[in-house]
């Protein structure tokens, strides 16, 4: 398996595309630590991984909040993949955004990934190996009303990806994103709804949502050996949404 004798760290890992991307690194071989707020989720990805003969754990953690985020990366230990996938979602039209969602987006968007990159890369750096995957969104790379906000941290994610890649791969840590198109997970239903989600997902070439597994898929492809001439990249799994 190609993740044997690795660890992982996924977070937002308690559904949707976290969640099966911590299934599928494990069953790559991977012990996953599986983090996210809500423990009963947490929980069930775990079990779904144990039941399959895989390693996994469950850390809680709040990535808005700089003490459990520093936390998580003690709890984690010296990573060899990390997933930065966990992410707030607000919508609204810029003459109406509150400023607390507007500071918990950057907080949770951009200001945990990157104290969490910060804390975890050392170690990969000193083993001289390693992958970080940044998820995005198509969002970072087209104009989409009343998605300001997220659009740029996305956007910031994707310029902290190449930033990282110039630091860390030199000593052989990559480090990539990916930017998935509509996807059919909670937090897609919960702030667009059902037809939202099916009107963005008519603007694709293909004309339909992602699957969460869809968008795992792509994500085990950036953390392991398969994309091993790969950093600094944004794959844009988004159904050909930015290619025309």
């Amino acid at each position: 398996m190609e993740l044997s004798n690795q660890l992982a760290l996924v977070t937002g890992a308690t559904g949707g595309i976290g969640s099966e991307t911590a299934r599928l690194l494990a069953a790559q071989g991977a012990e996953v630590v599986v983090s996210g707020r809500d423990a009963g989720r947490g929980g069930a990805t775990v079990s779904s991984i144990t039941d399959a003969g895989g390693r996994a754990r469950f850390v809680a953690a709040d990535l808005t909040d700089l003490a459990s985020l520093r936390n998580l990366a003690e709890a984690a230990g010296d990573v060899d993949v990390l997933v930065n996938n966990a992410a707030f979602f607000p919508g609204a039209p810029t003459v109406d955004q509150d400023v607390d969602t507007f500071d918990t987006a950057l907080a949770a968007n951009v200001r945990a990934p990157y104290f969490l990159t910060a804390a975890l890369a050392p170690a990969m750096v000193a083993k001289g190996a390693g992958s970080i995957v940044n998820v995005s969104t198509m969002a970072a790379r087209i104009g989409m009303p009343g998605l300001s906000v997220y659009s740029a941290t996305k956007a910031a994610l994707e310029s902290l990806t190449r930033t990282w890649a110039a630091e860390f791969s030199p000593a052989g840590v990559r480090v990539n994103a990916v930017a998935p198109g509509p996807t059919r997970t909670d937090m897609v239903l919960d702030t667009v709804g059902e037809e939202g989600a099916e009107q963005f997902a008519k603007t694709t070439v293909l004309g339909r949502l992602a699957t969460p597994r869809e968008i795992a898929e792509v994500i085990l492809f950036l953390a392991t050996d398969r994309s091993s001439y790969l950093t600094g990249a944004t794959v844009a799994a988004d159904a050909g949404r930015t290619a025309v």
